[in-house]
């Protein structure tokens, strides 16, 4: 089984449930798990899961990482109330895609567990969606939850 896992999160419910099916891994091998996150530039108002309320289209990009540390925060504590003991939080910059690929080969991860969906929907119908990228492109296991 996998003995470190990568997982993306936004805060949205895509990411939540990825977060769920990596801790289930996670704990039938005593796995650590990364979970990253990478603020984005936003289209449109977007609310978030685990409690997080929404973040404003004009947010500025301090306001947008600060909301990501919440969000990462919550994603740990909610890892750990599921049996994860070793859990690493980390914010990345820049394009999600690149800096998701670029952490899992720097931590050397086994795998990525990620939404196949997340905040950024409607562009990803026109350009790509992340986890599309992600799949492509990863040296290691890449699990889309739908």
């Amino acid at each position: 089984m996998f003995k470190s896992i990568l997982v993306p999160i936004d805060g949205s419910e895509g990411a939540k449930k990825a977060l769920d099916v990596a801790c289930q891994l996670a704990s039938q091998a005593d796995a650590t798990l990364h979970i990253l996150h990478v603020p984005e530039e936003l289209a449109h108002e977007t609310t978030l899961v685990w409690g997080i309320g929404a973040i404003a289209i004009e947010a500025s990009r301090q306001e947008r990482e600060d909301i990501g540390r919440q969000v990462v925060d919550k994603a740990a504590e909610a890892a750990r109330a599921q049996g994860i003991t070793q859990v690493e939080t980390v914010i990345g910059q820049g394009d999600p895609a690149r800096t998701i690929v670029s952490e899992a080969r720097r931590r050397g991860v086994e795998a990525i567990v990620m939404g196949s969906r997340g905040l950024s929907d409607l562009r990803g119908l026109v350009v790509g969606s992340v986890s599309h990228k992600v799949s492509h492109v990863a040296e290691c296991t890449v699990i889309t939850v739908r």
